[in-house]
């Protein structure tokens, strides 16, 4: 981590810096009541040797039904981390749509040296959230059920006042943002969900999630030949089809950016950075897919993609070792901490050509629109099944095939 900038003054006191270690870990855990985080690769594999992803725990929707989470400024913060691809996606959502004086960000860190306790504030003084006290993001789930035993997970929407955990749903939770946040929102701030397209963008949303979002996790994660080849197949399969219908779309479903461009951004950005640590050969470098490698770079100069995921802190993010200190080094330290990621990153323009509105990123809400007429309720997903059969990735289909932009010419 960076350092906090501060100077002293000679008669005041250094104090030596305190180390987050297991046994710090251990006595906070045992203060506030938690237990050990649970390991997705010993209790979310199915009998195939297949990573079949947890659901999320808490799913109550925001909306205008009774029972449903009401839309609140200065009420909610976004927990999440640096590395986890899930929990940029709100925060780039929140930042598009100016929200950041709304809703609140904090991130968290891993737990002592090896994070037997899950996410925490090691970055924080006292290694406390200062916004709440609390030492690690399960707090947040126990208070809000006391019975929880999962994993606690990025992104959190965490309700501060109560100081608890009201909505991890990273499926459906930046439509939350972009639509039952919209009274909060500049009158001609993005429209990233449109209301008539919404069927479209969900159905498309649920597809990636298995075959692109979770593609990495299911070969990092799953416990066998079979399970790793059917992930990884299915992955590169997807990205073709993906490279196809960036072809001939400046953006996944046409000339504006929509929520599944976020989606798609976060995932890929981290491809040949992070993610290619763990799941063995890489069949293909997401810069050899001409126009997925354009589409992103045109998205990474929008500040808040930036923001949420770049690729420069991903690959350079903890600790690294010198030369000399070890005889094989990572990629990332021996050749990643020297390229020119501004000139690596670079939009070139290209792209713009295949719009009709190349000075525009964005759809606009329209002057005289009002909350009524954009609201409405989000759909439910398939993925927050408790049932493992329900999520089989076998369970994302499409109507159209994904190389194919159903709403073309239309967005």
């Amino acid at each position: 981590m960076s350092g906090c900038g501060c100077s002293f003054s000679p008669a005041e006191e250094i104090k030596e810096e305190v180390k987050y270690t297991d046994a710090l870990a251990e006595q906070f855990a045992k203060e506030v009541g938690v237990d050990p985080r649970p390991n997705e690769t010993l209790v979310e594999i199915d009998e195939r040797g297949a990573f079949i992803r947890q659901p999320n725990a808490f799913i109550q929707p925001f909306g205008d039904e009774e029972g449903d989470l009401k839309a609140e400024a200065n009420r909610y913060g976004i927990y999440w981390a640096t590395g986890c691809n899930w929990s940029n996606r709100p925060i780039i959502v929140r930042d598009l749509l100016g929200l950041q004086d709304v809703i609140s960000d904090t991130r968290v860190t891993h737990s002592g040296e090896t994070n037997r306790y899950g996410h925490a504030f090691g970055d924080q003084p006292g290694f406390k959230d200062p916004k709440t006290g609390a030492y690690f993001l399960s707090e947040f789930y126990k208070r809000a059920n006391s019975d929880f035993k999962g994993r606690a997970t990025t992104p959190t929407l965490v309700d501060i006042k109560e100081k608890k955990a009201v909505n991890n749903d990273y499926h459906r939770l930046t439509n939350y943002i972009e639509v039952q946040f919209r009274p909060f929102q500049p009158k001609d701030a993005p429209d990233l969900y449109p209301k008539k397209f919404r069927k479209e963008i969900d159905e498309f949303n649920d597809w990636l999630f298995p075959h692109v979002n979770n593609g990495h996790y299911r070969m990092a994660f799953c416990q066998s030949p079979e399970a790793y080849d059917e992930a990884y197949e299915d992955f590169y399969e997807s990205l073709e089809k993906l490279d196809k219908r960036l072809e001939t779309n400046r953006f996944l479903f046409g000339d504006y950016i929509t929520d599944s461009d976020v989606r798609v951004y976060v995932t890929l950005v981290r491809w040949d950075v992070s993610y290619f640590h763990n799941i063995g050969p890489v069949k293909k470098p997401i810069r050899d897919y001409k126009n997925i490698w354009g589409y992103l770079r045109e998205l990474y100069a929008i500040p808040a993609f930036r923001h949420g995921s770049d690729p420069q802190v991903l690959a350079l993010d903890g600790p690294r070792k010198k030369l000399g200190e070890v005889l094989f080094r990572g990629y990332n330290d021996r050749i990643l901490s020297k390229v020119d990621f501004e000139k690596l990153w670079a939009d070139d323009g290209e792209r713009r050509k295949l719009s009709k509105t190349p000075d525009e990123l964005f759809l606009r809400h329209p002057e005289g629109e009002t909350y009524e007429d954009y609201a409405g309720p989000i759909s439910k997903t398939i993925w927050n099944s408790p049932k493992w059969e329900d999520r089989n990735p076998k369970n994302g289909t499409l109507s159209v095939d994904a190389s194919i932009n159903p709403l073309k010419g239309l967005l």
